[in-house]
């Protein structure tokens, strides 16, 4: 019953959609492991999400095992930040987890933001 359960959601998780090819996103960046495309509801100037192909729900589910994804991710957010020319200026990395926090896809995800002066605090 599980089992099933998690065939659903990823079915109607529409990053897994996205990572799969199954959804249309401006992709800037994909690799066996994640998949880094323009947020459609941008919060800056540049807003990029970085996503592992594998269903993750939050930063919460990751395992021990997940260490060398978790550093990938990172990465790839770098990468990303380069490619969309504000690596040198500044930009920010945001990860939610939890609907408190903000999170409002329940599949891990990585806001690369910038283009633009960030205040602090961010909250």
């Amino acid at each position: 019953m599980a089992e099933e359960h998690t065939r659903t959601a990823k079915a109607e998780c529409i990053f897994c959609r996205i990572a799969s090819g199954e959804a249309r996103a401006e992709i800037v960046h994909q690799d066996d492991v994640a998949v880094a495309f323009r947020d459609l509801n941008p919060q800056a100037p540049i807003h990029l999400l970085v996503i592992p192909r594998r269903h993750i729900g939050s930063l919460r589910d990751l395992s021990d095992n997940d260490d060398k994804l978790a550093g990938h991710l990172v990465r790839i957010c770098v990468q990303a930040a380069e490619l969309a020319g504000i690596a040198e200026r500044g930009f920010r990395i945001v990860a939610n987890s939890g609907r408190e926090a903000g999170q409002s896809v329940d599949h891990l995800h990585f806001h690369v933001l910038g283009g633009r002066p960030m205040r602090w605090p961010p909250g």
